[in-house]
């Protein structure tokens, strides 16, 4: 029977892993610059062996915004995001913080960083300039 609504609501965790792909050379980097999604399908894989996928959901995302911090994973419903996020780091998010309930913070992305134009590792564009 396929799933309905109502059972998407039982889901305790939605990881949103960014695989948007820029061109080489792109000012503000690229979330999955080989395009093979390669982190997106390691976080299933272990969602899936760990036996947590009837309460996580591992999802690809479009562009998170967070491009100069990627690969860029947001976790839900807490809100806490994730960045420079390597293959190795999927067994850590699923423990510590899926598992755990505590966020691996040596990946954890600055409050200040998070949707604003004032973040550090933004590059300066040019005005007028399409990014």
């Amino acid at each position: 029977m396929p799933r309905g609504v109502d059972d998407l609501a039982s889901f305790a965790h939605h990881i949103f892993i960014c695989t948007n792909t820029r061109p080489a050379g792109h000012p503000r980097g690229c979330c999955n610059a080989d395009g093979s999604a390669s982190l997106r399908e390691r976080f299933k894989e272990e969602v899936k062996r760990r036996g947590l996928h009837a309460t996580v959901r591992a999802n690809a995302s479009g562009c998170l915004d967070q491009c100069e911090h990627g690969p860029t994973v947001v976790v839900y419903p807490e809100g806490v995001w994730y960045g420079g996020v390597r293959l190795d780091d999927v067994a850590d998010i699923l423990e510590s913080h899926i598992r755990g309930g505590r966020p691996v913070e040596r990946l954890r992305l600055e409050p200040g960083c998070i949707n604003t134009k004032s973040c550090p590792h933004k590059p300066r564009i040019q005005a007028g300039s399409k990014v």
